[in-house]
């Protein structure tokens, strides 16, 4: 028999049920009743899950109530055909998400099937005292082997429902200790810019299977209890053991349900380097998920927020207030997959400004971006008489009140989430760990993944290793602190050259890195090795190790006995690729030597790439004096640093290699000159230089294109001083 047929031949209790399962608009039960046939032949439970056959059905579901429409116009059943028309208008809300419809209608026939069980289970109670009844009429002996049988039924029963406790007990386990620590650790490392996945449809599929079997053995367990009011006796095993089943059954759903309300995204502001920065009086998003997903508790669960409920006790510990929006409603509306979600979008911060930090028990005390803070979420889940308080917590964020502090707070957030799986201890930098190299160069290489969808192979992390470490065989016991990592108030750490080159890459050589044209980071001792193995004109493209956010550029000459050397180019940095993208540098780059035909001595991209091969793609169709950027090369001077020549007025000094100077050349199309062999020995780099002339000085920021723009200036005396600098012509 069919089951919407069953359910209508069920006795007035159970169609009461019925009745308060369809007094909601979600499945209306005039639907439900015209349409029961065709309802029932459907695969819903696959259609949650497929959206090609989920749209199938609901054009048909469509096509069924316009046809049911046309049959109440012919019986002129005028009530009718306006209810049909309302709920067509319903089901049409799910025209961008069928899969939601297919679930609630899955939903509604489970719920029709757990009423029928229970109708099932009330007639087999009242078989078992019809056949008391019997046995009452048999002989003494009869009776009691009769009794004992049941007895020994009703005992496996109550055997299998402890079975079955163990079962869910085993699931939640693996969910909440397993799958979801692994997830929660899956999106701290993706926070940071790690490729994992962190999709949480798989696990609320689960959770919300594994909550809707304790509710069904909850209900099961209810049942037992009108039953032992019915037909009880001395020793009834139902008696004694449903109320410890009835109290594991709870405390394994509420645990469940404590462990389903998470954050799905975590703090972030529209403009920052990355999630969980956030800036006072500057709005931030962020969006919890209830995991257990039941659709009548769609805008049922208000989602509250606070900050910092369990803050330390430490010593200038700052406090602050939520502002904006700070309560929502779970619902599915804000969800593309249909969750239960609330999505804040438009709170802020505020620092108290009194009866805040200062009254700690602890002498410790952190600088701004190293003190952690934690956004805090409640609800309350209420459902079949069952009411359990959930919270949930963002992880740490850092909270700043200026945006020069973003970089700071930057290299705290990766280093917390690269090393803490703790994500509540607000107090982690008070002794920071130091990080092992193989973690430490993994979590490097996620920053140029995420931010220019290529990471850093092993050779770019080796140079890093050797700039961190010195020569080794082998770096994988080798450890980074974090004071040698980021240290507020530190110009010269490891973060500052590393983000500064990040920066750069990202804003305005994306999609040389990408294409494999910049090696980037290489030792200028590899550098060497590897360019005077190549012929004449072979280059390669490496970040400056001293010159923050800089770029250069090297390239392999041949000297009169025929011995390669390796010349440098002053490093580039944002002032230059501002003005002209690096490939036309490299595209219009020229020297003039000994009054020689000015030539690009850039020929081949390491290993033997030619040049134009390698960048043409990105090059401007103008060429020569029609070239936007002409005006620009024309005035630039740049300085070029040649092997075993010297150099003392560089401010590049300590960028160069050992027993390295530098070149002037004009513009990327000049002339420079040979070194004076007798010039004085250059300083050390750890000395300080002379000022040079020929650079801007600090209260003239570019002076030296001012010059070159105007020649006329160049008879005031600029280059008056025959001995500060070695002969060259402009």
């Amino acid at each position: 028999m069919a089951q919407w047929e069953r359910l209508r031949q069920l006795s007035a209790v159970y169609r009461q049920q019925l009745h308060e399962l369809y007094d909601r608009d979600a499945l209306p039960m005039d639907v439900r009743h015209y349409l029961s046939v065709w309802i029932e032949k459907q695969e819903w439970k696959r259609a949650a899950r497929d959206h090609d056959l989920a749209m199938v059905l609901f054009q048909v579901l469509l096509e069924n109530l316009d046809i049911q429409h046309s049959r109440f116009v012919q019986e002129e059943s005028f009530l009718l055909q306006h209810n049909i028309r309302r709920h067509k208008q319903n089901v049409q809300r799910y025209l961008d998400d069928p899969c939601a419809l297919a679930s609630t209608i899955l939903w509604f026939l489970e719920k029709e099937k757990e009423i029928l069980q229970s109708a099932d289970l009330a007639e087999q109670v009242q078989f078992l005292q019809v056949e008391q009844e019997a046995m009452e009429m048999s002989s003494q002996q009869e009776l009691e082997r009769k009794m004992a049988g049941l007895r020994n039924e009703v005992q496996n029963t109550l055997s299998d429902l402890n079975k079955l406790l163990d079962r869910a007990e085993d699931l939640i386990g693996l969910l909440v200790k397993k799958e979801l620590v692994e997830w929660q650790r899956r999106q701290q490392k993706a926070c940071i810019g790690a490729p994992d996945n962190v999709c949480l449809d798989e696990l609320e599929k689960w959770f919300t299977c594994v909550a809707v079997c304790l509710f069904q053995v909850r209900e099961f367990i209810s049942k037992l209890e009108e039953l032992v009011g019915k037909v009880s006796y001395d020793n009834d095993p139902v008696k004694d053991q449903r109320p410890a089943l009835q109290r594991r059954a709870d405390t394994l759903l509420k645990d469940l349900l404590k462990s389903s309300f998470v954050v799905e995204t975590q703090p972030s502001m529209p403009q920052g380097k990355g999630p969980l920065v956030l800036r006072t009086n500057v709005q931030f998003s962020v969006k919890t998920r209830f995991l257990v997903k039941f659709p009548e508790l769609n805008h049922s669960m208000k989602v509250n927020v606070s900050m910092d409920r369990e803050a330390p006790h430490m010593k200038g510990y700052r406090r602050f207030n939520v502002l904006g929006t700070k309560s929502k409603f779970l619902n599915m509306a804000e969800s593309q997959s249909g969750g239960m979600v609330a999505d804040f979008r438009h709170l802020s911060l505020k620092e108290q400004k009194s009866g805040g930090g200062g009254k700690g028990g602890s002498d410790i005390s952190l600088s701004v971006t190293e003190e952690l803070h934690i956004i805090n979420f409640d609800t309350v889940f209420e459902m079949k008489g069952l009411s359990v308080e959930l919270q949930a917590s963002s992880l740490p964020v850092v909270i700043i009140s200026n945006s020069s502090q973003q970089q700071s707070a930057w290299a705290s957030v990766l280093w917390f989430n690269m090393l803490s799986q703790d994500t509540k201890d607000v107090t982690f930098f008070a002794n920071s760990p130091a990080a092992a190299w193989p973690q430490f160069a993994e979590m490097l290489s996620w920053q140029f993944l995420f931010a220019t969808k290529r990471g850093l192979n092993d050779d770019q992390l080796e140079m890093i290793a050797h700039r961190l470490f010195e020569k080794k065989l082998n770096y994988d016991s080798c450890k980074v602190a974090w004071a040698r990592f980021s240290k507020e108030n530190s110009p010269d750490t490891f973060w500052v050259w590393f983000d500064g080159i990040l920066v750069m890459v990202k804003t305005y050589l994306e999609n040389l890195w990408k294409d494999g044209l910049i090696m980037g980071f290489v030792s200028k001792a590899k550098e060497k090795s590897l360019l005077k193995k190549k012929q004449r004109g072979t280059f390669l493209l490496r970040f400056s190790e001293s010159v923050i956010g800089g770029i250069t550029f090297s390239w392999v000459e041949i000297d009169i006995n025929g011995k390669p050397f390796v010349k440098t180019v002053q490093p580039f940095t944002k002032v230059d690729l501002n003005q002209i993208p690096f490939h036309e540098i490299i595209r219009n780059f020229q020297i003039l030597e000994n009054e020689n035909i000015p030539e690009n001595p850039l020929v081949y991209l390491y290993p033997n790439i030619p040049k134009d091969k390698a960048f043409g793609k990105y090059y401007t169709e103008k060429t020569g004096d029609e070239s936007p950027y002409i005006k620009y090369i024309k005035t630039k001077l740049m300085f070029v640093s040649k092997e075993n020549t010297l150099e003392a007025w560089s401010p590049m000094l300590y960028d160069m290699a050992q027993g390295e100077g530098l070149e002037p050349v004009n513009g990327l199309c000049g002339e420079g000159v040979e070194q004076n062999e007798n010039h004085p020995p250059q300083n050390s780099p750890m000395e300080s230089l002379p000022y040079d002339p020929m650079l801007p000085g600090p209260d003239e920021p570019d002076n030296l294109l001012m010059y070159l723009n105007t020649p006329n200036l160049l008879d005031d005396g600029l280059f008056d001083n025959d001995n500060a600098l070695p002969d060259f012509c402009l």
